[in-house]
């Protein structure tokens, strides 16, 4: 059973910029085999695919509302995924959880097999 750690949420004001990262372990099939991405979801609001990158890192994809502010990316040798987030807006606030599944990649559809209990982030204007 793959597990998932989420860290790095917190509040910042709008403009500002955070770093989340996401452990994984229990992985049974190397790491870069996994299709990993982020989800975030708002109170009242449905979950929704923010950045997603293919297994081998053979592939990205981000949600209309983050390009060019928000980056993802791995470190396979440490089983670590980040989203680097600059110029945060209010909009960008909820909980954001890391996903991930074997081999093939839904990218920002949220069929993932195993989920993390997500970090909080909160925007500020």
């Amino acid at each position: 059973q793959v597990q998932l750690v989420e860290t790095g949420g917190g509040s910042v004001q709008a403009g500002g910029s955070l770093r989340l990262s996401c452990a994984a372990s229990r992985y049974p099939d190397p790491y870069s085999t996994y299709c990993m991405g982020w989800f975030r979801q708002a109170p009242g609001k449905e979950r929704e695919g923010v950045a997603a990158i293919a297994p081998r890192g053979d592939g990205t994809s981000y949600a209309d509302s983050v390009k060019g502010r928000f980056t993802i990316s791995q470190d396979n040798a440490k089983a670590t995924l980040y989203l680097q987030m600059n110029s945060l807006k209010p909009e960008d606030s909820g909980m954001y959880y890391c996903a991930a599944r074997w081999s093939i990649c839904t990218y920002l559809r949220p069929e993932y097999t195993y989920w993390g209990q997500g970090t909080q982030v909160t925007v500020s204007s």
